[in-house]
């Protein structure tokens, strides 16, 4: 039997903004998830509409289209820049629209991926060795620092947008410069060789742990959101032991941005079995290719309800 909400419950959640697209590298991504969250929140019987921020044109800037709307409270799903760092966060806020996910600080937090490291840092949570690449006078020390394999990244993208995989010198400029296009700071981190996991949080809690396959070189946009060799695996490869320690980290990091409601925790595990925190996601992609959804499927919600839980945790 489908999923649906009564009467008094949708009249809580009065008329709901489902926003999405917007106008970063991730927008693509955003349409779908904005198109697949809609469908569930209608199908469970929410007073649902989408609303395209600065639209196909971009005709009208996002306090105008806001505006324009009566909005009782906003489904963000946003990915990437004005959307899922803190931007039309506090632009809600000053609205006084009740709204999905993280707060302005976290939301900020979660899209740098600098200073989420650097906060694990200081928290005493794992992560890879890194080093910010400033200039290309930068590139020699940070092989000479961390070694190879590097990745290089674009320090506030997300869908793995302008990442690299660098095996030895002769790829490191030409990555660098690469991610230069997508942003002003970029890092390079230390790869770890192992088992790469993702780990969904919902009201706070971690949900089953999916350990990700894939033949490219990483967990990569195509990876992400187009191949259909990518396997995502709910298996018994760790011990319960293990899987508790995953899940734990997954939460601390979670608490350690200052997040709320809902996202996801990405996670590799080198070959002596130690996991490392590689970034927290605060507005994950929710298209048929993405991870949230199945994770929630695992632990018996489907997505029906898994919209409403995140809705009604909007504040």
């Amino acid at each position: 039997m489908a999923y649906r909400i009564d009467d008094k419950q949708a009249q809580t959640f009065g008329r709901v903004a489902v926003i999405y697209g917007g106008n970063s590298a991730e927008r693509p991504v955003s349409l779908n998830s904005g198109q697949a969250v809609f469908k569930a929140l209608k199908s469970a019987g929410v007073d649902a509409f989408l609303l395209d921020l600065y639209g196909p044109a971009g005709e009208l800037n996002p306090v105008e289209q806001l505006q324009q709307e009566k909005i009782d409270s906003a489904f963000v799903i946003l990915h990437g820049r004005i959307g899922e760092d803190g931007v039309i966060q506090g632009l809600l806020e000053m609205m006084q629209i009740p709204y999905t996910g993280s707060r302005v600080a976290a939301s900020a937090l979660g899209m740098d991926k600098l200073r989420s490291k650097q906060l694990f840092v200081g928290a005493g949570l794992p992560t890879p060795p890194f080093s910010v690449l400033r200039t290309e006078n930068d590139l020699l020390t940070c092989a000479a620092e961390l070694g190879f394999p590097l990745m290089i990244k674009p320090a506030h993208e997300g869908s793995s947008i302008g990442m690299h995989k660098v095996n030895d010198v002769s790829e490191l400029s030409a990555a660098w410069e690469d991610a230069c296009l997508y942003d002003q700071c970029v890092i390079a981190e230390k790869w770890i060789t192992g088992a790469e996991f993702t780990v969904t949080i919902l009201n706070n809690e971690a949900l089953p742990a999916i350990r990700l396959e894939t033949p490219h070189d990483f967990y990569d946009y195509d990876a992400k959101y187009a191949a259909d060799d990518t396997r995502y695996l709910f298996d018994d490869t760790l011990s319960p032991q293990k899987e508790d320690e995953l899940l734990r980290l997954s939460e601390q990091a979670f608490i350690a941005i200052g997040c709320k409601s809902w996202g996801r925790v990405d996670v590799m595990q080198n070959k002596e079995g130690e996991f490392y925190l590689l970034e927290v996601n605060t507005t994950p992609g929710m298209t048929d290719h993405s991870l949230v959804p199945m994770a929630a499927k695992q632990a018996g919600i489907s997505f029906e309800q898994l919209v409403v839980e995140i809705l009604i945790e909007a504040s």
